[in-house]
């Protein structure tokens, strides 16, 4: 069994929409994002720690999913908008690269 990733989620979103609208969603984690290629104050090689991929989902079907590479910046911090028809569950999954992961979850209630 793979350990849970640790680091704070944070969440911005609406708790209410109306049907159709399109809301803006904003995330943040808090993670190194250490490369690898970075030597620490003994000269030494950071240890890589990377996120690998978010993913989100609606009502259990993906909406955004989000790819993670050397150059993405500590505390990765992601907007991006959904159009929302009904109430929604919202489930984010941080997945990192050695298999762990970290989850939150929100829900918009349609007014």
């Amino acid at each position: 069994m793979t350990a849970a990733l640790t680091g704070r989620p944070r969440l911005r979103l609406p708790a209410t929409a109306q049907a159709g609208e399109v809301v803006e969603i904003r995330t943040l984690v808090d993670h190194p994002m250490e490369t690898g290629l970075r030597k620490g104050d003994d000269g030494q090689p950071v240890p890589r720690d990377m996120l690998a991929r978010l993913i989100v989902r609606a009502n259990g079907a993906v909406v955004f999913a989000a790819e993670f590479r050397n150059a993405t910046s500590a505390n990765p911090y992601l907007v991006f908008f959904l159009t929302i028809e009904r109430t929604t569950e919202l489930a984010f999954t941080w997945l990192h690269e050695d298999g762990r992961s970290l989850t939150a979850a929100a829900c918009i209630v349609v007014a």
